[in-house]
């Protein structure tokens, strides 16, 4: 493929809500542009985007998908996003390197949870954006509606830029406003033929008052353009184009096209916008984690930002990267400046979906992969080591939803560990932990789709099966007041015996003191020699805990007496004494268990506010306030961990999908008499079966 400088080059995020087309949109855009040469279809699991074995099955995007076409002499990337919350990093991460974006609707849904979403993260980074009515040959589908659901939902600054002739089954054309233009669209199988109409005579009158009110719009980016249309009530169509091209690209004017991608029809002219309006990859910018800007051009040391990991059997992980500045090359030293590693590029390839072409250079403002990298990740920066400069990472969320995991062979503990260590390198929103006060495996995501899909490709790619659990809760065990008891050991078999007294006082500390531990005896009735002894008993049967098997803290232990045998005491004597103190001593001091307080943030529709902040309280859970977020409403609130397990899936039927949250551990509290009663009833129960 021929190089392309970055100015005419145009890096575009495909978005939208769930099964809005997204993914066949961009196939109907490769095949127009003859960057493939059969358009798939999802149903027939053909598609370039969706390859992924998983994804061939459910029919749904997992992945984002990386592509390229080249349309009017200028190179189009493509980034394919995944449509489900479950997998928002990859939109995220897809649109941290793009400089504009075709957030996509379903024609006869209008706007939707997802589209509501994704716009939310079009703003976050003022990315130009142009919607697409997708899939008007549907029934019931309303371009007019889906212009007034935007109007409602984003403002005044969306505007038709086309208009449909006919809808469903009598879709058969589109009118461009811009060059005032009427297509039919002849279908021959796969290929569409546009043919040049006259705008019929029953739309004229709607088409004049939509143009209108884009050139108004198109006034408006500029202030010597709005006294031109104020002057003549009209632009020449010079000025029109100015101004429609400055609007889009100041993220100001979001125009609103139309398409039916599985029978190519719309694409064309999709291209045609793009190129023409949507800002070129040299006026990208990368955001360094110091608050500088690294302009994209061609001079300078590279700098390479990695946002996504395609694993291939045959040349290993092929890391997608955009570059900002200079050119890499094979062979190329560079450094890694996220985990200051030096690396030195291997091959170079761009991606059509899981095709790839081996080119000898990736220039500013482009879109590549790069292999043999041995310690690059995605989020991390390739630049010289000299400048230090690291791309600001992609902010991605919290995961929402935890579970713990077993391998059903235990043999195969190592190679499920490896296993989803290697899955957690590929996608960042996924997370591990081995907890120690619980001594399960932990993994972590966006819901219960993204684990069952992770757990998946855990057995095709790495043989191993495994069992999904609910997480034990990290309880806790702690005492109120102080107390005192006796521990004595003493035991003669024969020969040798063992002797250990010890006299231990107990007392609570502030919460999150976890242990002290202090020697008062006086008179040598202990030997210095035994006291570490008596600490180790006490510290074990703090980890074991006493009243439910859960670690305790916050606890201050002072051995202030005992007496000691000159033949039978020993270490361990006195270690099994000062765990006996210890524990008859705790009996004495109102032990309670501590349960994790969670720092809970829900973001829903301002109609369900209500019924989440009734659920929250049914959940134990307090209260902390409320903030108004647009058309959202924001609960923040402290919930018990043990209340939250599969919360997110509950969180989203109660809200139609259009709920979210994110969680962090606050602290610690005391769990009510009738739950402490309930877990200590269990723990008992477990220990009786253990020893029967």
């Amino acid at each position: 493929m021929k190089q392309f400088p970055a100015a005419n080059i145009r890096n575009i995020a495909v978005v939208g809500h769930q099964e809005s087309g997204k993914t066949m949109l961009s196939e109907s855009l490769l095949y127009t542009a003859g960057a493939i040469t059969r358009l798939g279809r999802v149903e027939d699991k053909n598609t370039t985007m969706d390859y992924h074995p998983e994804e061939m099955a459910r029919g749904i995007s997992i992945h984002s998908g990386v592509a390229h076409c080249e349309y009017n002499d200028t190179k189009i990337n493509l980034v394919d996003t995944p449509g489900y919350e479950d997998f928002v990093g990859d939109a995220l991460m897809g649109l941290d390197v793009v400089e504009g974006a075709i957030v996509t609707l379903r024609a006869d849904a209008g706007v939707e949870v997802g589209t509501d979403r994704v716009w939310g993260f079009l703003r976050e980074r003022n990315l130009p954006a142009i919607f697409v009515a997708n899939r008007m040959d549907k029934e019931h589908a309303n371009f007019d509606t889906c212009i007034e659901h935007l109007h409602e939902h984003f403002g005044a600054g969306v505007h038709a830029m086309q208009v449909p002739i006919g809808t469903g089954d009598s879709f058969r054309g589109i009118i461009d406003l811009v060059d005032m233009k009427a297509y039919e669209l002849e279908r021959d199988g796969n290929a569409v033929k546009p043919i040049d109409i006259d705008i019929p005579a029953d739309l004229k009158a709607r088409v004049l008052e939509l143009r209108k009110e884009l050139m108004e719009a198109a006034a408006e980016s500029d202030e010597a353009l709005m006294e031109k249309y104020l002057e003549a009530e009209s632009l020449s169509e010079e000025d029109f184009r100015t101004g429609l091209t400055e609007g889009i690209r100041a993220a100001e004017l979001f125009p609103v096209l139309c398409a039916s991608p599985v029978h190519n029809m719309g694409g064309a002219l999709i291209l045609d916008a793009i190129v023409r309006f949507m800002p070129a990859a040299d006026t990208g910018v990368g955001h360094t984690t110091d608050d500088k800007e690294i302009k994209c051009g061609d001079k300078g040391a590279p700098v390479a930002y990695v946002f996504k990991n395609i694993s291939d059997p045959h040349v290993g992980d092929m890391l997608v990267a955009r570059v900002y500045r200079g050119t890499i090359t094979p062979g190329l030293d560079v450094h890694n400046t996220t985990r200051n590693t030096a690396e030195r590029t291997g091959q170079l390839f761009l991606v059509n979906g899981k095709a790839r072409e081996e080119v000898q250079q990736l220039v500013a403002g482009d879109i590549g992969a790069l292999v043999k990298l041995r310690a690059t990740k995605v989020l991390d920066t390739l630049a010289d080591k000299a400048s230090g400069t690291v791309i600001r990472p992609t902010q991605l969320p919290k995961p929402s939803i935890n579970s713990a995991i077993a391998p059903v062979a235990k043999a195969d503990d190592e190679k499920m560990g490896s296993g989803l260590h290697r899955l957690m390198d590929e996608d960042p929103t996924f997370e591990v932990e081995m907890n120690a006060e619980t001594h399960q495996t932990l993994i972590a995501g966006q819901g219960e789709l993204h684990l069952e899909i992770l757990v998946h490709q855990l057995k095709e790619r790495y043989g191993v099966e495994v069992t999904l659990d609910k997480p034990r809760i990290p309880y806790k065990e702690t005492i109120r007041k102080a107390a005192q008891a006796q521990g004595r050991h003493k035991k003669q078999t024969g020969g040798r015996g063992q002797f250990g007294d010890v006299w231990l006082k107990i007392e609570p500390l502030p919460r999150g003191q976890q242990f002290e531990f202090v020697d008062a005896v006086v008179g040598g009735n202990v030997p210095g020699k035994f006291i570490p002894a008596v600490e180790k008993g006490v510290v074990a049967t703090m980890e074991m805990g006493v009243i439910a098997g859960y670690r305790m803290v916050d606890i201050k232990a002072t051995i202030y007496d005992g007496s000691y045998h000159t033949v039978d005491s020993s270490e361990q004597a006195f270690k099994t004494a000062g765990s006996l103190a210890f524990k008859a001593a705790v009996e004495k001091a109102s032990p309670v268990l501590l349960e994790p307080i969670v720092n809970l943030r829900v973001k829903v529709p301002d109609e369900y506010m209500g019924d989440v902040m009734g659920d929250l309280s049914g959940r134990r859970g307090k209260i902390q306030g409320t903030e108004n977020q647009g058309k959202f409403a924001i609960i923040n609130a402290q919930v018990p961990m043990a209340e939250l397990y599969k919360y997110s899936t509950h969180l989203r039927s109660m809200t139609q999908g259009r709920g979210s949250h994110t969680r962090e551990i606050s602290h610690y509290e005391e769990v009510p008499r009738d739950q402490t009663e309930k877990i200590i009833a269990e723990y008992k129960a477990q220990q009786e079966a253990l020893h029967k």
